[in-house]
């Protein structure tokens, strides 16, 4: 059952539409009882970093989910600022995140290359998966997707980074580790690149 975190940020109706769409079971769970017998989670999210940690910690489910994620490593797509909570802190607020994965997530004026770029980088750009990155299944060449963001996932561990993109410089816009994983750009938005990698999440 993949169950997508309804904690008051994302657009849980677009994710189970494509689910839907494919045939694949899906709900949303607002509560930890909806949330504990998930065997594939999807965290979405959007706006700012300690809203959404805020409103995570406000829901509930923050314990069933470090429980199900850390200890019994269910697998785990953070999305946008899903993703970017998974992270230790952000350059965008005070609050600690969940800490899932090593390392910060930057303003793109952090990096001189990117300082002085219009924000947010908006829009589709073209994403390049490493070697390792088991979700870019089928996805591998001439991958496209739609982002919305300010701030980029600086990863701890270079081996956390499933995929780059490039906004005035490299930023990397996935990451994963064993069971976890994360992605800046939106598949719900990404027509059939993001409904493969939705797919290939489903079946990892």
């Amino acid at each position: 059952m993949i169950s997508i975190v309804d904690y008051g940020l994302g657009n849980i109706r677009a994710f189970l539409n494509m689910y839907k769409r494919m045939n694949i079971e899906a709900i949303a769970a607002k509560t930890a009882d909806e949330l504990s017998g998930a065997t594939r989670i999807i965290l979405p999210g959007v706006g700012a970093f300690d809203h959404a940690m805020e409103l995570l910690d406000g829901s509930g489910m923050r314990d069933t989910l470090d429980e199900l994620v850390l200890d019994k490593k269910v697998p785990v797509l953070g999305v946008c600022v899903g993703m970017q909570i998974i992270a230790e802190r952000s350059d965008e607020g005070e609050r600690e995140g969940l800490g899932w994965i090593k390392g910060n997530v930057r303003h793109f004026g952090y990096d001189p290359n990117a300082a002085g770029l219009p924000l947010p980088h908006m829009g589709w750009n073209d994403v390049t998966p490493t070697a390792n990155a088991g979700i870019f299944g089928k996805l591998e060449n001439d991958a496209r997707f739609y982002f919305l963001h300010s701030y980029y996932f600086e990863c701890a561990n270079p081996d956390n980074a499933a995929a780059t993109a490039k906004y005035g410089t490299d930023f990397v816009c996935a990451v994963h580790n064993e069971n976890i994983h994360g992605v800046q750009f939106h598949p719900e938005k990404s027509h059939h690149f993001g409904t493969q990698l939705l797919k290939n999440f489903a079946e990892a």
